[in-house]
């Protein structure tokens, strides 16, 4: 394989000169760079991106962390990696499978300087765990937390939470149970805090016992359907934590004849693309945008640069199921 020192042989220059042709740094001769150029060309070099990164100290990747691979995560990843690339950096997915074991090796590549950042969809250990990786390079979160050393991009999960809950009242709903995501969450906190709120305000009885909680898949979904048909006090309307978990409500209920909106009124949460094909109401997360500032967030601080953010707002998305 050839190296720079063949090349500067060949091209009677200095291994400084190479460099500079190959990298497109500093000044040289016309003359001297096609010289340069041709021997390259001809041995068809092409540099050791990790002997580069080590030089300059960075991978120009970002590690993007997740416990799965959903429709959600797919548009979050291709607004993360479109806005990554327009800045000179590529993107590694490290999926855990809710594994703690797992996620910590996804940490380890930081650590290892295999990655130069990190962007976590949803976490699996304690937020004291992943604090300490973040002496190795920022550490960045989709969800809410409220940590000196990790920043987050997490939207105020109240308000969006609270969209739903008003939609389902005024559709005439007095008999609505929500269900929810990760039960320490911070995001799933305020969403409790919406529901009590909301019942409060509205007089209508808050039904703890029959709400649930760590819900994330379409298959648990299905699971909810089985057991809103044996119910024999049927809430009339329900709000899931994701349009993932929504959708697979729906495929069970369309499966065993439960009628949707006429028997249960159903609302999603995320609005992504797989809400529309399953005609979903459902809370619109503006995730191209919460996207891009993830990356801005990383990128400040790899850089020391100020890039602003973006507004984010949740909305109300009316569809079939309400």
């Amino acid at each position: 394989m050839s190296n720079i020192n063949e090349i500067a042989k060949l091209a009677g220059v200095s291994r400084a000169t190479v460099s500079r042709v190959i990298n497109s740094k500093g000044y040289v001769k016309e003359e001297t760079r096609q010289k340069v150029q041709k021997v390259v060309d001809d041995l068809d070099y092409t540099p050791n991106q990790n002997a580069i990164y080590l030089k300059n100290g960075e991978t120009k990747t970002i590690g993007l962390v997740s416990p799965d691979f959903s429709d959600i995560l797919s548009h979050f990843l291709s607004s993360f990696a479109t806005i990554a690339k327009k800045y000179g950096y590529q993107v590694t997915l490290l999926l855990t499978d809710y594994h703690q074991e797992s996620e910590i090796e996804a940490f380890q590549k930081l650590k290892q300087k295999q990655i130069d950042g990190i962007f976590q969809i949803v976490r699996s250990n304690e937020w004291e765990v992943i604090e300490k990786y973040s002496k190795y390079g920022p550490i960045v979160t989709w969800q809410r937390v409220t940590s000196p050393k990790i920043e987050s991009v997490f939207m105020d999960h109240y308000e969006g939470f609270k969209l739903g809950l008003d939609h389902l009242y005024e559709k005439g709903h007095r008999e609505i149970v929500p269900f929810f995501g990760i039960e320490k969450s911070l995001n799933t906190v305020a969403r409790y805090k919406a529901w009590q709120d909301f019942c409060q305000e509205k007089g209508v009885a808050l039904q703890a016992e029959k709400s649930r909680y760590n819900l994330h898949t379409s298959t648990e979904g299905r699971e909810l359907a089985r057991w809103w048909e044996a119910e024999k006090e049927k809430p009339t309307a329900l709000l899931f934590p994701t349009d993932n978990v929504a959708v697979g409500f729906l495929a069970e209920a369309r499966e065993r004849g439960i009628s949707v909106p006429k028997d249960v009124a159903v609302v999603g949460f995320d609005n992504s693309s797989i809400a529309e094909l399953f005609n979903l109401t459902t809370i619109d997360y503006p995730m191209h945008l919460q996207a891009e500032n993830a990356f801005f967030k990383l990128y400040n601080q790899l850089k020391h640069k100020n890039l602003p953010l973006h507004p984010l707002s949740f909305k109300l998305i009316t569809r079939g199921t309400t």
